[in-house]
């Protein structure tokens, strides 16, 4: 099975947004490249607005993590509190 990824530019906002993912998501894999951070997971990978906002010690708008993102791979389920990447229906968290 292909792994589910997600590629962030390498900055403040997005150091606390994989934060949240490494405690949301023990078994994801992080890769930190010149700019650029990558997260990979055989399994679903989600990101859940309150653990980011915790983090960032404010309220989080799943949203604007489009404005830090580069790349995915995956199918994407969104809504108001998650965002979850992932390519089979059989695949949960």
């Amino acid at each position: 099975m292909s792994k589910v990824y997600l590629a962030l530019q390498d900055n403040d906002v997005s150091r606390y947004i994989i934060e949240a993912i490494e405690e949301d998501n023990p078994d994801a894999e992080i890769q930190y490249l010149p700019a650029m951070i990558r997260v990979e997971s055989s399994h679903d990978l989600v990101i859940n607005a309150a653990t980011v906002g915790e983090k960032l010690g404010q309220d989080w708008d799943i949203q604007s993590l489009q404005l830090n993102m580069i790349t995915l791979g995956g199918n994407v389920e969104e809504d108001d509190e998650s965002f979850r990447l992932h390519w089979n229906e059989q695949s949960t968290s």
